[in-house]
């Protein structure tokens, strides 16, 4: 097991963002964005700086973080620009040694039963992905965000069920905001637990978020792991307990309060809080272990 991170949430820069994994000890970054740009968007020679910063750094990235086929996507538009984030993408991860890649599955149609939803196209679209990517001996991981697979796990399921061999990152905050589609209206939100009960046996990546979730004012306020309601130590307790070896991506979403009065500038407010999120989640997990390890005490 290893512990890695969302690091364009400790920087905009590449190099705050090696600097933050560095000062919590990991080796590992999963890069989504770097100077407002995602991974696979940057240019030509604007990604020749971050492979060399990292590279210089010794630090790896384990992950990407993509835009494809994402919550921002339709799926009545046609897919070229998915396929061609996947196509800018693959060669920077052979440049990196990257294995991962983190896609979705289109963004749900809100004004269509959850039970009209494109399902045929959706599957056809991912398994084209899924093809393209292992082709070139990455697997592509599918989380469980604003997308038709993050209605609830009976859609998961039913897209593992037609796009054979794909795997997925099972995000532990985000059933807390997202409506269960498995259930009528009016839909409460998911539970982590549930969600994750029903799909672990797929899960090869794990993104921790949490946070609680106001009705009356529909709002999710994100906390520090295992202070929400993602379910966070039950879900983490329950992977080591079966002995998952895979990747632990933080992703804070805290809101990085601009403190004026200290004169703490937006950019050390977001680096202080991405390590002390690192540094709760080791304990957090110590804390698992210990518990589970035998007594030496006679």
């Amino acid at each position: 097991m290893y512990l890695t991170g969302f690091a364009d949430e400790a920087s905009k820069g590449i190099d705050g963002q090696i600097a933050a994994t560095r000062e919590l000890g990991w080796t590992f970054i999963e890069s989504r964005g770097v100077d407002g740009k995602n991974i696979h968007d940057l240019s030509d020679a604007e990604f020749d700086h971050v492979a060399g910063a990292l590279e210089s750094a010794g630090v790896r990235v384990n992950c990407f973080g993509s835009a494809i086929a994402n919550w921002g996507k339709s799926i009545l538009e046609p897919m070229d620009s998915s396929l061609a984030e996947a196509r800018r993408a693959i060669p920077r991860m052979h440049r990196l040694g990257t294995r991962l890649i983190r896609i979705m599955s289109f963004a749900v149609l809100k004004d269509r039963d959850p039970e009209d939803q494109m399902e045929t196209e959706r599957f056809r679209r991912l398994r084209e992905l899924l093809a393209l990517f292992q082709d070139a001996g990455i697997t592509p991981v599918h989380e469980n965000c604003m997308n038709y697979g993050g209605m609830g796990w009976t859609y998961t399921l039913r897209l593992l069920e037609n796009v054979p061999g794909l795997k997925l990152v099972f995000d532990t905050g985000n059933p807390v905001f997202t409506p269960d589609y498995t259930k009528p209206e009016p839909r409460p939100r998911q539970s982590a637990w549930e969600f994750y009960s029903h799909v672990k046996s797929h899960v090869a990546y794990v993104h921790i978020k949490d946070g609680v979730w106001n009705a009356e004012k529909q709002v999710c306020t994100y906390t520090y792991p295992g202070e929400g309601e993602g379910d966070v130590r039950r879900i983490l307790t329950d992977l080591l307990q079966n002995g998952y070896d895979g990747g632990i991506s933080i992703e804070p979403h805290l809101s990085a309060v601009f403190h004026e009065e200290r004169g703490e500038t937006q950019a050390s407010v977001m680096h202080r809080t991405y390590v002390e999120y690192g540094r709760r989640l080791e304990k957090l997990i110590a804390g698992i272990q210990d518990a589970r390890a035998p007594s030496t005490k006679r």
